[in-house]
């Protein structure tokens, strides 16, 4: 109990510290806390709409028409009021929705007023309706009116689904969950003046609590892509923080009986697969079945579950050479990590890719099978995932509770000596991650989080737990912000360790005039990545940011953001300076829907790195560098869209300039086909930073060229709404020369010595993957997958000295062996309320 009674001192200590660290002076404190909470902004007002829910008891046919007898007595929202780039503005085009529901669903129809000529009809991915050339509707729900929370369901001109988890609020301080695909209907048609939109949502794909008569939140949003006019019913200022706490209401649902949501989705995988290595290739047939399960426990919690999961038909990991201290994070491409996650996320100490990594021990092994002369047999790259389960939902009072579950297989290499005699060499043992959330929705949009992670491990293995306590509160007119955090890890086992972290931050988040003040602090032996991911503990930050918002039009721009930041860190532990960073950027979307930012950012001061040596209570001095960038892109509503970037940064030291240029270029051919191509060069001439460690264990740094280059094509076919095919290749090379060789002393100082310079510290590096998948959803919630992945063989060295420049790297990626990986997924959703339904 000692440590939290800490841990809340610290918090209120740190919250105090920010503050004086910006103001500066004791004695304005009380002052100065008076004037934050007594500021007030004029702020435009807005009435928020109603509209009344009418039960029907003839549903709708979905086909696009409204001529059902249904849609005849539906009030009509209308009157959509625009958000950019006029905002407040009346829309330029009529919208008018209809809205209906029945015993087992609601039913939109929405007509979207139009020259028919002018819509567009770009045909996408799902969800993958941003910065295309199409039309779009859309309508969100906010179940449990906390303001905090919505389902959202939008259609494409081209009756392409899009569908999103909101939470948070969403908006600048929420989160919208685009993995999160339901199972729902839409038809989509075009007439002489509109394009028509239906759809029937069942309660199934929505959580809601059980009352006799109940009201939502509800609003619809509409783009118009010619003119990049969004426009809401409810209005949306975007001068106001949130985004679901400006909904309108739909008032008056009776008896809503939310259906028994039990769903099963079954899936077989079959492929073939070769990996060249050193030793030969490696081949492989794939078969694998399993299944997620969905299962609504009542009106209000939903468990899922995937049995026996297969993840293999992800996209391949952006890999870098990582000269850094630390571990490089990969995006979370697993669809049963991304859907519906958002309540574990919330406290940000949950980093999904430690479930079925790379085994702890696979390195070791190979360097035992190296050292000993050993052949490996076998050896997994990750590590099997026996099932994992999610739990969560909300209370009729608010309260988000969420249980997350997964267990992973022990694995083994195998070894096998010169006499044929097999080893078995324990990798990773048998894991048991463990994530319990309470998460208490308050007025205003305020909430408290509660969340406790602990991964326990078979045998004489670390375990380990982390706690985190969370409040953020708003003030009723939504123009502050106040958050406090605290958290406390512990790891115990063949090792014993303890520690914590508090966050506190007080923003203005409302108005053209934002501002916010920032301190975290994480003790020397915090630590969450078991479960979570921290680059580095042990210090303590203080941040200060201020930014202007522009979001009505003048003549020459339609939107303007300026902001400036800056942040100074400590070693907490024992308390050292560390650094002091700056950042600005200068935002300006013209009239014709070019962009153009200017960004200033660096390291003001001379500095220290306490990381970079590898070497406990040892510090690498550096250097201040100024770093200045012009960034933009064109309109992308045209059918070549480019995006273009120039940087150029320098420090004190002699001849250290760092170069950078980026370019992308998009070309719309056809409605149903588009490439997309990127590209990003860096070259910093003078790189500073850890080498090897010499004889005694002493630490040698290195001055190096260090020039990277990362090239990305994304070549997509949509045959139609609910079929298409996305090619996506990608080239990483890094080239790194050193020049110098150095030892630190105790101060952090690089000293100049007898180190002979040697070229084998040198590298070179290619990564190369191209990831084809073909999908077609051929009935809601079924699809068929073919899948195509293609990377250069694990074993692959191209050679740095003999080929120096990018294309000399890049055709002798095709030069040598390729791994490869053909594989068909079967799909096929079975809902348990019609699968009885039909039976009957």
């Amino acid at each position: 109990m000692a440590i939290y009674t800490i841990i809340a001192f610290r918090v209120v200590v740190n919250c105090f510290l920010a503050i004086l660290l910006i103001l500066g002076n004791l004695k304005y404190l009380n002052t100065a806390i008076l004037l934050l909470f007594a500021m007030q902004t004029i702020a435009q007002t807005t009435i928020q709409k109603s509209i009344q829910a009418t039960k029907v008891s003839i549903a709708p046919k979905i086909d696009g028409f409204f001529n059902d007898e249904a849609w005849k007595n539906a009030p009509i929202a209308n009157h959509f009021i625009v958000n950019q780039p006029n905002f407040g503005k009346k829309a330029a085009q009529k919208t008018e929705v209809r809205i209906v529901y029945d015993n087992t669903a609601i039913y939109i129809a929405a007509t979207l007023y139009d020259t028919v000529s002018l819509i567009r009809k770009q045909l996408t991915s799902r969800d993958g309706e941003n910065f295309q050339d199409v039309d779009f509707f859309a309508v969100s729900f906010d179940t449990y009116i906390d303001q905090q929370n919505a389902f959202q369901f939008g259609v494409t001109s081209a009756n392409v689904q899009s569908d999103a988890r909101i939470s948070g609020g969403g908006g600048n301080s929420g989160t919208e969950d685009r993995n999160w695909d339901a199972v729902w209907e839409s038809q989509v048609k075009i007439t002489n003046n509109a394009w028509q939109v239906e759809m029937k949502i069942p309660y199934m794909s929505l959580r809601f609590a059980k009352k006799q008569l109940q009201d939502w939140g509800i609003n619809f949003y509409r783009n118009v892509r010619r003119t990049n006019e969004t426009s809401y019913w409810s209005t949306v200022n975007p001068n106001v923080s949130g985004f679901v706490n400006q909904f309108g209401t739909i008032k008056g649902f009776e008896n809503l009986q939310p259906p028994l949501r039990l769903s099963f989705l079954p899936y077989i995988t079959t492929g073939y697969s070769t990996v060249p290595t050193n030793a030969g290739r490696v081949n492989n047939k794939i078969l694998n079945g399993g299944m997620d399960v969905k299962w609504g426990i009542n009106e209000s919690f939903t468990m899922d579950m995937t049995l026996i999961p297969d993840f293999g038909q992800v996209i391949s990991d952006n890999v870098v050479l990582n000269l850094s201290p630390f571990e490089q994070q990969f995006n979370e491409n697993r669809s049963f990590f991304t859907e519906g996650t958002e309540l574990f996320n919330k406290a940000g100490i949950f980093y999904s890719r430690r479930i079925g990594k790379t085994p702890t021990g696979y390195f070791s092994a190979k360097q035992l099978a190296v050292d000993s002369g050993y052949s490996i047999i076998k050896n997994p790259t990750l590590t099997q995932l026996y099932n994992a389960t999610k739990f969560s939902g909300r209370t009729k009072s608010k309260l988000g509770i969420g249980v997350f579950n997964a267990v992973t297989a022990p694995m083994y290499a195998e070894l096998e000596n010169n006499k044929g005699e097999i080893i078995k060499v324990e990798t990773e043992p048998l894991t048991n991650y463990n994530i319990l959330v309470l998460d208490q929705a308050l007025k205003n949009r305020s909430s408290i989080t509660f969340t406790n992670t602990n991964v326990t491990r078979k045998g004489s293995n670390n375990n380990a737990n982390v706690t985190a306590l969370g409040m953020s509160l708003f003030d009723k007119k939504n123009l502050y912000n106040l958050v406090v955090e605290g958290r406390y890890s512990s790891i115990y086992g063949n090792t014993n360790l303890s520690g914590y972290k508090t966050y506190v931050s007080l923003q203005k988040v409302s108005g053209k005039y934002q501002w916010g003040i920032f301190n975290n602090l994480e003790s020397k032996n915090y630590n969450p990545n078991d479960l979570g991911l921290l680059f580095a503990a042990n210090e303590f930050t203080t941040e200060a940011y201020f930014s202007f918002n522009q979001f009505v039009p003048n003549k020459h721009f339609n939107f303007r953001r300026y902001n400036v930041r800056v942040t100074q860190t400590y070693l907490y532990q024992p308390f050292q300076y560390q650094q002091t960073t700056y950042s600005s950027n200068f935002l300006h979307v013209f009239k014709n829907f070019w962009d153009i930012s200017l960004e200033v950012s660096g390291q003001a001061l001379w500095g220290f790195d306490y990381f970079d040596l590898r070497t406990n209570g040892r510090k690498l001095k550096k250097a201040p560098y100024h770093f200045v960038g012009l960034f933009g892109s064109s309109d992308s509503r045209k059918k070549m869209f480019i995006s273009y970037g120039v940087g150029f940064a320098e420090s004190p030291l002699p001849k250290d300039p760092f170069y950078l240029y980026t370019l992308g270029a998009r070309y719309r051919f056809s409605p149903k086909f588009s490439i997309d191509i990127n590209g990003r060069s860096e070259l910093d001439m003078a790189n500073f930073g850890y080498a090897y460690r010499d004889a005694n264990g002493e630490p040698i740094i290195g001055r190096r060229r260090l020039q990277n280059f990362n090239l990305l094509t994304t070549v997509q076919y949509n045959f139609k709404a609910r079929m298409n095919l996305t090619v996506r290749a990608r080239h990483f090379w890094s080239n790194v020369t050193y020049t110098n060789f150095y030892t630190v002393d105790g101060e952090g100082e690089w000293r100049n010595s007898e180190i002979a310079y040697t070229n084998n510290r040198n590298g070179n590096f290619n990564a190369f993957n191209i990831d084809a998948f073909y999908t077609w959803d051929f009935k809601p919630g079924c699809r068929l997958i073919v899948a195509w992945k293609n990377a250069i063989g694990p074993d692959v060295q191209i050679n740095g000295l003999e080929n120096t420049k990018y294309f000399q790297n890049f055709s002798q990626v095709f030069n040598n062996p390729h791994s490869n990986e053909v594989s068909i997924r079967f799909i096929y959703f079975i809902d348990y309320n019609t699968l009885i339904r039909k039976n009957g």
